[in-house]
């Protein structure tokens, strides 16, 4: 069984035919999808879709792009849907300092706020850090966050070390298949298999060959192909170290044998 760590399928892209998009996936071997909120509505369709699909879970939480939009309100109303059954971490969260869609400072802030309230709730963290490595690092060691994976990890070799030694994951996507990412499949090639997640990040980054078009859960498939190239080792293992890293680090469990709709007993 594979897992897709990272995707949007609340998005409008999946809108026409996500159902579909869900089946492939399981067709493809992918047994789980964790659903990431990047907003107050993302968050609140990522758990109506946990509540629907019974291998489908949810993150909640707010992207550093909307920090400046995102209301002390919006805040309490996440706090809430982290609480339900399907809820698994507090993300995607961070720092995006490529973009700053949103001033620093309230980036930080509300990294901050996330931080305490995925300890409060002893859930991990799906961190987005992007030209913020500094900033990332030192918000995670003040505030004293334990348990965490940095999603489409695409810094470098000191940046890795340094979130190995605090004994966090990293999560790669299938960017890594690209002809110009030689930088990024040798990160892959240093990074233990035991700290490895797999995501899609769809629908955005599908794999070399099918750029332009919308990417989906069952590429990560076509990832675990690429990391199984890269280190050198087999498909199928792969496959279980990266199923049984995000099984322990997420504390799902999937029933192979449940319909797309089956009641999740929720």
């Amino acid at each position: 069984m594979l897992i897709d760590t990272h995707c949007h399928l609340d998005f409008p892209e999946f809108d026409k035919d996500r159902e579909q998009v869900i089946r492939t996936a399981q067709d493809n071997g992918v047994g789980c999808i964790i659903n990431i909120g990047s907003s107050l509505t993302g968050s609140i369709n990522s758990v109506d879709l946990s509540k629907k699909y019974p291998q489908i879970f949810a993150v909640v939480g707010c992207h550093p792009h909307d920090a400046k939009d995102f209301s002390e309100e919006d805040f309490k109303t996440v706090a809430g849907l982290a609480g339900n059954g399907k809820a698994v971490a507090i993300g995607e969260i961070g720092l995006d300092y490529y973009r700053n869609l949103s001033p620093q400072d309230q980036q930080r802030a509300l990294f901050i706020r996330f931080i305490d309230l995925a300890k409060e709730l002893d859930l991990p963290a799906v961190i987005h850090s992007r030209d913020a490595d500094s900033d990332t690092l030192d918000i995670i060691k003040r505030n004293g966050l334990e348990k965490a994976v940095v999603h489409c990890f695409s810094s470098d070799e000191l940046f890795l070390r340094e979130i190995l030694d605090l004994g966090f994951y990293v999560s790669f996507t299938c960017n890594i298949t690209y002809k110009k990412a030689q930088k990024l499949r040798d990160i892959v090639r240093i990074a233990p298999l035991e700290r490895i997640f797999l995501e899609t990040d769809a629908p955005y980054l599908p794999a070399e060959g099918y750029r332009g078009k919308r990417n989906e859960p069952w590429f990560v498939r076509i990832l675990a192909q690429e990391i199984a190239k890269i280190k050198g080792i087999s498909f199928e293992e792969v496959s279980r170290v990266t199923t049984e890293n995000a099984e322990g680090f997420f504390k799902i469990t999937y029933n192979p044998g449940m319909s797309m709709r089956d009641n999740p007993g929720m």
